[in-house]
């Protein structure tokens, strides 16, 4: 098939067709599904389990069949660009399954978190993409308070996540996340920190915690797009940023050692 321009830009998919660009229907259709990752020069972390997220959600809104988003999957990855900073995104969405081709934005090291507790208004937590606008308007909320990312917390006050990403913590050596029990989405990221964990020996936990228990610890804000960021404040709430003793090894691990190349496509 032939490659999209390297341009931002909403590619349609069909079995006939292969990926065909598309105006952006903006609102017009309702976002069922979504998974994004970032491309550096041609390289991504856990491609294949973002495939995996995508299809297990799609199989729950009874999308397209394995072997057809399978098909999709390849023309979509053949299509990526191998040069620059992207941030694709994967939709299925009322009328078609698509790729939404973007450049990355910037990049960001470290992260200002929103602490006013918000109630978590998702509609469908375990699932990415039909809470997405939700989701930006708090973080718009964020940002008006100095903020880059707020955190949702249910309704005892225990943190789930943040708008866009998922919470890791340090309780001594001990590397601690909410519980799957409680409404989060299975992150990709996480999955690739805890496993790293799990070779050195380190301990991981599944702990409730309130964001006032939080407090001077050393906390990340970990998604497919930053990867690793360490609070360095929490803006309006009760808790203090601890110091990013580990965030920087951790980071150059993520960054310089997980990214897998797409391949020729």
């Amino acid at each position: 098939m032939t490659r999209p321009a390297v341009a931002e830009g909403v590619f349609a998919w069909s079995s006939a067709a292969g990926l065909r660009p598309v105006e952006d229907p903006g609102t017009g259709e309702r976002l069922l599904v979504a998974d994004s990752w970032l491309v550096r020069d041609g390289r991504v972390r856990g491609l294949d389990r973002h495939r995996d997220r995508f299809v297990r959600s799609c199989a729950e809104c009874d999308g397209p069949p394995e072997h057809r988003l399978s098909e999709f999957w390849r023309a979509m990855t053949a299509a990526l660009p191998r040069t620059g900073e992207w941030f694709p995104r994967v939709e299925l969405t009322s009328h078609h399954v698509r790729l939404r081709l973007r450049h990355a934005p910037p990049l960001g090291s470290a992260v200002e978190v929103w602490a006013v507790g918000q109630p978590d208004p998702r509609t469908v937590p375990r699932r990415k993409g039909p809470d997405l606008d939700t989701l930006a308007r708090l973080r718009a909320r964020a940002a008006e308070a100095g903020a880059q990312e707020a955190v949702l917390v249910n309704p005892s006050g225990v943190v789930l996540e943040a708008a866009t990403t998922s919470v890791l913590w340090w309780e001594d050596d001990t590397l601690c996340l909410p519980p799957p029990r409680l409404p989060v989405l299975p992150g990709v990221t996480v999955a690739l920190i805890q496993d790293r964990a799990e070779r050195l020996g380190i301990g991981v936990a599944h702990r409730e915690r309130t964001l006032t228990e939080l407090t001077d610890r050393e906390v990340w804000l970990v998604n497919a797009l930053h990867g690793i960021r360490p609070v360095t404040r929490w803006a309006g709430g009760p808790a203090t940023a601890g110091t990013a003793v580990r965030a920087p090894e951790w980071r150059k691990w993520l960054d310089k050692e997980v990214p897998e190349p797409l391949g020729s496509g």
